[in-house]
């Protein structure tokens, strides 16, 4: 009897690994994303183009996931961040802070993280990050995606603050960045990631086509307004860590207008 349950244990666990291998080789369909949820998404001043929806989120601009309950919390009057140039009031509040973040991948993804951070810190803002060993410590976890985002080719997310505090969740494909052997670019695209999450907009939000190629590309300020930092541009800056496109292998520590925009905001 005792072997029959065994038998029948590794039977099942084989059934099981096998329909998850299933799932994870068989494509996902996108779903069809709703008017009036478009509309939404242009009237808070994201970039209504290209938004994609699959299981309850919604990804915006290439990696911001806002999920559709989020997305009805939302409203032009809270103040959405817009690009880092500009500034709202929907921020990490309660400053100064120190913002802790776990990451729970390998170790050239920690490795580029202390990277990141240390950009952060060197800024002496007043967010302070720190790097700990326990999600239960945790502001922010970094993490792997889930297996879907490398078929609908979203190299990772992060979201913005909600109630005051930074975003809590980022999420890395692993398939993009494995691979990367540029440890300075894995850093750059993890404080791009970082920067979502204490409320920073792509630089080049009103023209994305600046970064990203294409066609030109408006999204404007979606009636929520747009605060101009004094002493940074009005349109795209290059080379700035907040650029929606860029490789992953390329570095772009921050420039003299992004640390001018670090420092008024925090």
């Amino acid at each position: 009897m005792r072997r029959f349950n065994q038998l029948g244990i590794l039977a099942l666990s084989l059934v099981m690994l096998w329909s998850c291998q299933e799932n994870e080789t068989q494509r996902p369909e996108l779903e069809e994303v709703p008017q009036e949820v478009l509309e939404k998404v242009a009237v808070l001043g994201f970039n209504a183009d290209e938004v994609k929806m699959y299981d309850g989120n919604l990804f915006i601009e290439g990696d911001i996931r806002i999920s559709l309950d989020q997305l009805d919390r939302m409203s032009p009057s809270e103040g959405l961040p817009v690009e880092e140039h500009y500034h709202t009031d929907n921020l990490v509040t309660g400053t100064p802070r120190t913002i802790n973040v776990f990451v729970n991948m390998p170790q050239k993804y920690k490795d580029a993280t202390d990277i990141a951070i240390d950009r952060y810190n060197n800024e002496s803002l007043n967010l302070t990050f720190n790097r700990v060993s326990s999600s239960g410590q945790a502001d922010i976890t970094i993490k792997a995606s889930p297996w879907y985002y490398y078929w609908f080719g979203i190299l990772g997310s992060a979201g913005f603050p909600e109630n005051g505090d930074p975003y809590g969740t980022i999420l890395m494909t692993r398939g993009y960045y494995d691979n990367v052997s540029n440890i300075n670019g894995l850093a750059t695209t993890i404080a791009h990631e970082m920067g979502h999450c204490i409320g920073f907009r792509h630089t080049d939000y009103m023209d994305r086509s600046y970064s990203c190629g294409g066609a030109p590309d408006n999204e404007g300020d979606g009636g929520v307004g747009a605060n101009h930092i004094p002493g940074t541009p009005t349109g795209p800056s290059a080379n700035s860590w907040m650029l929606a496109c860029g490789s992953p292998e390329g570095d772009r520590p921050f420039t003299a207008d992004d640390k001018t925009a670090l420092g008024y905001v925090y």
